[in-house]
């Protein structure tokens, strides 16, 4: 590949941010909407490597070959690329910042370090900004993840998957179980704000197993869970080649055994995968599910931009090679679209819904710029099948709605 010079990169950004401008100014003018106030802003950045691609993996992960990829050239990207959207978040300030992939307990220290430093010089980062990073047991050293510290993450996502070693060879993961251990306990001594990632009904996984995982992630005390049901996704290895998996029932009963489990330890479940310690929650997975905004730079990143009028989407290349020439060509977006005010309802619904809590009612006005009446219809005929609870402070799925929450949320599609 080409690196991006210096002077180019200069150049080209600049021509592409004044398009960008002119673009922002035309995101401005009248539309379908009337929003009142902007929402909360995030930052998504993505890193597109990993060691190796896992057999259930479908997010926009490749492997670096031998474990080497373009490290400076891809942070030239990503800081053109962000220098490319500034003009659609003049003004607004950055409350969370997540850094996903792939694998970015890949970037060196050094790089992890100047990422850091180029959105602080271009972003205006609230001062008690949420900064986190996902990170792999197999790339945990200790001196690093002490460096990653001391450069400004304060959050840690780890993907354990399983303390089990014939389970995580099963998964493809490239950890065993007392990697596993070390990587959590390097967590413990560098960071006070940390999520473990599980995943549960694995091929050929028994509850006492299962719960063997869920006990040993809280034996170390995280503030935050992620627990996963494995799910056979599209264009997938497993999707191909399909494990056996614990049948619904086996998997009804680790779910049972996890929400008494989380519960008697003092975890709080509070989205449907997520559980935290009081006071706890992840504060950038909160903004999606409350229909926030988030800017996401990187190859293959989605964004939710508002403007007073309308709701934009974007969605950058996501082959990190032609992302990087598309950025030096100043296109890095390669999808781009309003959301149609008829599918605003459910666009809203289908990510606040989620939430076990529930949400305000004045929320769906603040976050569509619509009236709750435009999906009254549908909000009665839910609550009149027992999926759906509402009064004047809330709106949430009851429990029934949380076990078919899929047959919720499409009850709003173009309601």
């Amino acid at each position: 590949m080409i690196p991006i010079k210096v002077a180019g990169a200069a150049a080209k950004p600049a021509m592409a941010t004044s398009d960008a401008a002119g673009a922002a100014v035309k995101y401005l003018q009248p539309g379908a909407l009337n929003l009142q106030a902007l929402p909360p802003l995030s930052l998504y950045v993505h890193f597109p490597w990993c060691v190796r691609k896992c057999p259930y993996c479908d997010f926009n992960s490749h492997e670096a070959k031998g474990g080497d990829f373009p490290e400076q050239e891809y942070l030239d990207a990503l800081r053109a690329d962000l220098e490319m959207a500034l003009p659609l978040i003049w003004g607004r300030k950055i409350y969370t910042v997540f850094i996903g992939g792939g694998t970015p307990s890949l970037l060196s220290a050094a790089g992890l370090d100047r990422l850091l430093s180029d959105l602080r010089t271009l972003l205006p980062l609230d001062g008690d900004a949420e900064i986190t990073m996902e990170a792999n047991p197999g790339t945990f050293e200790a001196e690093k993840f002490r460096s990653y510290r001391a450069s400004g993450i304060n959050r840690l996502s780890i993907g354990i998957q399983s303390f089990d070693a014939g389970h995580l060879k099963a998964l493809g993961r490239i950890h065993d179980g007392d990697e596993a251990r070390r990587a959590v306990e390097i967590a413990q001594a560098n960071f006070d704000n940390f999520n473990l990632d599980l995943m549960y009904a694995l091929p050929s996984q028994t509850l006492a197993q299962a719960r063997l995982d869920v006990e040993t992630a809280m034996s170390f005390k995280p503030p935050h869970l992620s627990l996963y049901h494995l799910t056979m996704e599209p264009n997938t290895v497993f999707a191909k080649y399909p494990p056996t998996l614990p049948d619904d029932d086996a998997s009804a009963d680790m779910q049972d055994m996890i929400a008494e489990l989380t519960a008697a330890n003092g975890y709080g479940q509070y989205e449907v995968s997520a559980y935290a310690q009081p006071g706890r929650q992840a504060r950038h997975n909160l903004n999606y599910w409350e229909f926030g905004d988030y800017l996401g730079i990187g190859a293959g990143a989605h964004s939710k931009l508002s403007f007073p009028h309308r709701v934009l989407r974007q969605a950058r290349y996501k082959q990190p090679k032609s992302y990087m020439e598309q950025v030096r060509n100043g296109t890095p977006v390669q999808e781009e679209f309003e959301i149609a005010r008829e599918d605003m309802g459910f666009e809203f619904m289908l990510n606040t819904l989620r939430l076990h809590g529930g949400f305000s009612p004045n929320l769906f006005a603040e976050r569509t710029g619509m009236s709750l009446n435009a999906i009254d219809k549908t909000l009665n005929a839910a609550e009149a099948k027992g999926l759906l609870y509402r009064d004047h402070l809330v709106i949430r799925p009851t429990e029934l709605g949380q076990r078919f929450l899929n047959d919720l949320q499409e009850m709003f599609l173009r309601s």
